[in-house]
């Protein structure tokens, strides 16, 4: 069976999925990296748990892996050529009658291909991401019983209960030589003490919940019941919840915020209207994320035309160059983009006119490039 794809695109391609794969990861690690300390920070303070921190981390993934893509990207397209041109591969193409635009084609359909997938990544996973994450931070910082426990005071975690410990730390969500005291409905009072205690934020019944290790449980029923003795129960590990709302005050719905709209919302709103926000906002916010996702398929050629001007010069400076391009008209886009969702500028001249610029920059760019080797090539022929 004959393969469908050329010999050269397979190996080219070949070529590039290593390095890809490794600035993605790089990327997606170097951005989050920020991020994960302040969640940390934040959610160890309140006492949060572990689940907690790794759906926060999951809602956040989408939108890191918007700006992570587009230079994944460039970087793997660069050190593709960059490296089959230090090993006279390009070279070798090109006096085969191979030009660079042929040889970018297969990076070209990678990046159409990233472009098809953006639609759908800022289009409707980034805004419900978006919504998902700020409820979770909500609900994080507002969910459960939020102790300040000083070592040797005692605390009322509810009406019937006090506890106390003499030693606390971190932010008071570890305690030591644990005392606790609780009365059930019926009067008769629990006496628990424990050597370690964690207080942890529990997802499932949404309330604060307290783990202790190593102590005992003593039930008291005098004077509810003076005929009963009191029992001793001896533990390795128990789990008790603090406080349980009675009510919980829900998050906010999604959309309070364009950017919480996916694309057939915004269409519909643009189309409809939608309270709170403007028709500006909603036409910049749709306008951006196409602009943006239509960008991709443009960036290999712009990495392959510098990759290919620097054969007798330091690498790094034309993927400086490239970075500090990309840099730039993102940092363009986000401008134009403010601009026009407050009615400073038109859309067409805030977002659109940076786009064509970009685009036609990157096609400019490589067709000079690959002229000027088929010029070189021409030169070096015998006649």
């Amino acid at each position: 069976m004959k393969n469908r794809l050329p010999l050269l695109d397979h190996y080219l391609l070949k070529q590039m999925l290593p390095p890809f794969v490794v600035a993605l990861a790089a990327t997606l690690v170097a951005l989050l990296l920020e991020r994960l300390l302040m969640l940390l920070d934040h959610l160890a303070s309140a006492g949060s748990s572990l689940t907690t921190f790794i759906g926060l981390l999951t809602d956040l993934l989408p939108h890191y892996m918007g700006l992570a893509l587009p230079a994944a990207l460039c970087i793997a397209v660069f050190l593709t050529i960059q490296g089959m041109s230090d090993n006279n591969e390009i070279d070798a193409l090109l006096a085969g009658r191979v030009s660079l635009l042929r040889i970018s084609r297969p990076f070209m359909q990678v990046g159409l291909v990233l472009g098809v997938l953006s639609v759908l990544l800022y289009g409707y996973i980034q805004p419900v991401a978006r919504y998902d994450y700020r409820a979770g931070f909500y609900f994080a910082a507002h969910t459960g019983w939020a102790p300040h426990l000083q070592a040797g005071m005692f605390a009322s975690t509810s009406g019937r209960a006090v506890m106390t410990a003499d030693d606390v730390s971190h932010g008071g969500t570890r305690l030591k030589r644990i005392f606790i005291r609780e009365l059930n409905d019926k009067g008769i009072a629990h006496i628990i003490t424990a050597k370690t205690g964690l207080l942890t934020i529990s997802n499932a019944t949404q309330s604060t919940q307290l783990d202790l290790w190593n102590g005992e449980i003593i039930d008291d029923p005098f004077p509810a019941a003076p005929q009963h003795h009191p029992s001793i129960t001896h533990f390795d590990h128990v789990v008790r919840v603090i406080d349980r709302p009675s009510h919980q005050e829900a998050f906010r719905s999604r959309g309070a915020d364009e950017r919480e709209l996916t694309m057939f919302e915004l269409m519909t709103a643009l189309r409809h209207g939608y309270p709170g926000i403007t028709y500006r906002a909603l036409r910049a916010e749709l306008d951006f994320r196409l602009a943006r996702a239509l960008a991709i398929p443009f960036i290999p050629l712009l990495a392959a035309a510098f990759a290919m001007g620097i054969k007798r010069r330091r690498p790094v400076y034309g993927l400086i160059a490239v970075a500090a391009i990309l840099v730039g008209f993102d940092q363009i886009q986000l401008f134009g983009h403010s601009f026009a969702a407050a009615g400073s500028a038109p859309v067409w001249l805030a977002i659109w006119v940076p786009e064509v610029l970009f685009c036609v920059g990157c096609m400019a760019a490589l067709l000079r490039r690959s002229r000027g080797s088929w010029i070189r090539r021409k030169l070096v022929r015998p006649s």
